[in-house]
């Protein structure tokens, strides 16, 4: 009976320290280690209930006194400790030290998740350990209550696998409001552009028109965009081609249309459809470039249409002679621009550059009640070159007395009320997939015009913000003003460049100096030891 006794204090250490081990080794088990904690505890109560004889008698000694001060001390010492973790954990704070902050959401992921008025919840199908889910995804609830994710294991749990018709893992099944998306990698850019959709609950339509000379969306030439309409599908955007004079009109499922670039002008039947799909609310991207040295005109009916809604396209070439664009390799025919304080560039701090770009600026006073806003402009050591032929001849830029100094305007936005709502949209409030009514931002026109189109082509939309910038451009004309942000990056590996000079000088520092000096060291220490 006695050994019983004994053996039940060693039961119990067994006990506990099981369930320790199996807490960190299998997190996916947590009502195991709760039971083998409990059973632990159990196992101890009982212990003690059988030696409390020889446990008062402990108490009864003379050193009781000394000892009851140092368990005093440790005891106040461990509630400190309890305490200090009890308030860790509804506090809870972190830190990312690295450089990219590549253990941290986007500012984009973020404000999605900051502005859930509904739980969302996360399924995280995968085999294995959820460890490497678990290091991501515990980001996304750290920044928002409402999001609840559960780990299942498909081999452990085959009728739930099959329940949501899993074939593949890692797989991560989203639910929102009864609406569901999949993501099959728990990297931020799956997770959050899955989450977007179910948010969301619709994809937006962008369009961009062809037939005068404009980039091919779907084109991988240095001139196409696919680098920029895969980023579009990522942030929810569907994205097709439209000739707008074989339709005759604008579609009606268009949130935004998009003229890249144009080297020739629109026709008039174009031009009254444009027209008449940004009276009914319709949304409007201008990248018109400046003249070249063969052009034979400019797009004199697009520059009349930005003009209606307050918005001067100039007639120029920027130049910037600040030598920023040296950094970037880059002359001075590519000006670098800074964001002026607007939705659109709302916490963008990344320059962003535009290859052979013309002046846009508001017309002072505004136009019919309209009133444009410039949201990019070059540095104070750019300006405006109004002699483009000259420019061409010699390929000198030169400031003259007819150029406009800089800061110049590159980049302007106007929004205003749609004139001819139509009366689906014409409500303040829309049904859901649920039957529930939620707000509807108020239809308006809104029309954004850019000075180059390049800036967003596969050529340069890999300087710095010049992704970001379209996107939220973008963004911003769909009335979706929560997704104006940085985006997820890709990760990116960071190795060490050097030239052939500094290889050489890394070569014989270590492999000639470091040793020479240790052996000079050592021979010096021998000839005093010897003398």
């Amino acid at each position: 009976m006695k050994r019983l006794i004994a053996a039940l204090g060693w039961i119990a250490v067994a006990l506990v320290g099981a369930a320790l081990v199996l807490r960190f080794a299998r997190p996916d088990l947590p009502q195991w280690s709760q039971r083998l904690a409990f059973a632990g505890l159990a196992v101890i109560a009982v212990y003690i209930l059988t030696q409390w004889r020889d446990i008062a008698r402990a108490f009864s000694g003379r050193g009781v006194r000394y000892g009851s001060v140092t368990a005093t001390s440790v005891v106040l010492v461990l509630a400190i400790l309890v305490g200090i973790n009890w308030i860790a954990s509804r506090q809870n704070k972190r830190w990312d030290l690295t450089e990219a902050n590549q253990f941290s959401l986007s500012e984009q992921t973020v404000q999605i998740l900051r502005s859930l008025d509904r739980p969302v919840t996360m399924r995280v199908f995968y085999v294995g350990s959820p460890q490497e889910h678990q290091d991501r995804l515990s980001e996304y609830t750290y920044h928002s209550s409402r999001v609840d994710v559960q780990y299942i294991n498909a081999e452990a749990n085959p009728i739930e696998a099959q329940k949501y018709e899993i074939t593949s893992v890692p797989t991560i099944v989203i639910e929102y409001e009864g609406r569901t998306e999949r993501a099959s990698a728990s990297t931020e850019q799956a997770v959050t552009n899955a989450l977007k959709r179910v948010v969301e609950g619709r994809v937006r339509k962008i369009y961009f028109t062809q037939g005068h000379g404009e980039g091919d969306p779907n084109g991988t030439d240095p001139r196409g965009y696919s680098t920029l309409v895969a980023a579009l599908r990522n942030d929810n955007f569907e994205v097709e081609p439209l000739t707008i004079a074989q339709q005759g009109s604008i579609p009606d499922d268009a949130s935004v249309v998009v003229v890249a670039g144009p080297t020739t002008d629109f026709l008039p039947n174009e031009l009254q459809a444009l027209r008449a799909y940004l009276r009914r609310g319709g949304k409007l991207q201008l990248m018109l470039d400046p003249p070249g040295p063969e052009s034979t005109g400019d797009v004199t009916g697009l520059i009349e249409l930005a003009r209606e809604w307050g918005i001067e396209v100039g007639r120029n070439v920027l130049i910037d002679a600040s030598g920023i664009g040296q950094l970037l390799g880059t002359d001075a025919s590519v000006p670098l621009a800074t964001p002026v304080t607007h939705p659109i560039t709302r916490d963008f701090r990344i320059m962003t550059a535009f290859p052979f770009a013309r002046s846009v600026a508001p017309v002072e006073g505004g136009v019919e009640g309209r009133y444009p806003q410039t949201f990019l402009e070059t540095s104070p050591q750019s300006w405006a070159e109004t002699d483009i032929e000259g420019l061409f001849a010699t390929g000198r830029p030169e400031r003259g007395d007819n150029d406009l100094a800089g800061p110049v305007s590159i980049a302007v936005a106007v929004a205003a009320p749609a004139e001819e709502a139509p009366e689906a949209a014409s409500d303040e409030s829309e049904s859901d997939d649920s039957g529930e009514t939620t707000d509807a931002p108020t239809p308006e026109t809104r029309i954004v015009v850019v000075g180059d189109s390049d800036f967003a082509a596969n050529r340069a939309i890999g300087i710095q913000g010049n992704r970001d910038l379209f996107l939220n451009m973008a963004n911003w004309l769909a009335q979706q003003e929560d997704l104006i942000a940085i985006r997820p990056a890709d990760p990116e590996s960071r190795p060490i460049s050097m030239t052939a000079g500094q290889g050489a000088a890394v070569f014989w520092f270590t492999m000639v100096i470091v040793p020479l000096v240790l052996f000079a060291n050592a021979f010096r220490l021998y000839w005093r030891r010897r003398g």
